[in-house]
């Protein structure tokens, strides 16, 4: 992935080819030959020129004023999360100035010695979604929740990681969308570059979802898992940041639905787990 790809124009295109005329107001009629708006329908409700927003998608300018995004932004009727990663993706963008090298990213100890002491599968990931803290229920439920290991690579290259969802599909258009929230546009950073290229290289699914240029906010939402021991169970999963760090620390905590039968195969399940914490720095 070159630091010098076109991230901007291809975010505008794939949100371009989302939105359809008459949700905007227009007519759709029958001579269109692609799905979504025309860059020329997009320019005129952005109140800009058609050769500006071309120059846009080509990247020819890379520099746009955040007016003229947040008009975009409207366009395409994103959130504030997606508003703010379009925001981000332009050259004189702070986040395209960050450092190259990755930064070191350290789990508090408070925050390691609340993970053991959650009756809940728990874990903190870092920028790159790397598992630096786990505590025994975690792994438990995926050995691949491990510190070391790295959610993206398991979930798509792993065979094991896979079969555990039942919604696989769904599960990795949701990790890629996150992802990208996380490393925002920074696409000068070592390990985006690496990841997102070991990825594109050895996995179908990552370079079809990448594409996508989905971005998701942080956010609830029920994972259904087919484990080897206990069978199927439904868990939320809650993601939450970590205050009083400098890094971007998300801790992960999966929980069932009081009184359900998947509560019930959890505690089966902790009756498993090992009680030891692992913990690494980066």
């Amino acid at each position: 992935m070159s630091a010098r790809e076109n991230m901007l124009g291809d975010f505008l295109r794939a949100q371009r080819a989302r939105v359809r005329p008459d949700q905007v107001g227009l007519s759709g009629g029958s001579n269109r030959r692609v799905p979504g708006l025309r860059r020329s329908e997009v320019a005129l409700l952005a109140d800009i020129s058609a050769d500006y927003y071309l120059r846009l998608e080509q990247g020819r300018d890379r520099n746009p004023s955040p007016e003229i995004l947040e008009a975009l932004a409207r366009v395409f009727g994103l959130d504030p999360v997606g508003t703010a990663y379009l925001l981000g993706l332009t050259e004189s963008s702070p986040d395209r100035r960050r450092r190259r090298r990755p930064r070191r990213e350290t789990v508090p100890e408070g925050i390691r010695k609340l993970l053991f002491t959650l009756g809940l599968p728990a874990f903190v990931e870092g920028r790159y979604f790397d598992v630096l803290s786990v505590n025994p229920l975690a792994t438990a439920l995926s050995p691949r929740l491990a510190v070391g290991e790295n959610r993206l690579r398991s979930v798509f290259l792993d065979a094991d990681e896979q079969a555990l969802y039942s919604d696989w599909e769904d599960t990795t258009a949701r990790l890629v969308a996150g992802f990208r929230r996380s490393v925002g546009g920074d696409t000068n950073d070592a390990r985006v570059i690496e990841l997102v290229g070991e990825l594109s290289l050895e996995s179908d699914r990552f370079r079809q979802v990448w594409a996508r240029n989905d971005v998701q906010p942080r956010q609830s939402w029920p994972i259904t898992m087919d484990h080897p021991l206990v069978g199927e169970l439904t868990l939320n999963r809650e993601k939450l940041v970590l205050g009083d760090t400098t890094e971007n620390l998300v801790l992960a905590v999966f929980h069932p639905d009081a009184g359900s039968a998947s509560a019930d195969k959890l505690s089966l399940l902790a009756s498993y787990s090992v009680p030891a914490p692992q913990s690494r720095d980066r």
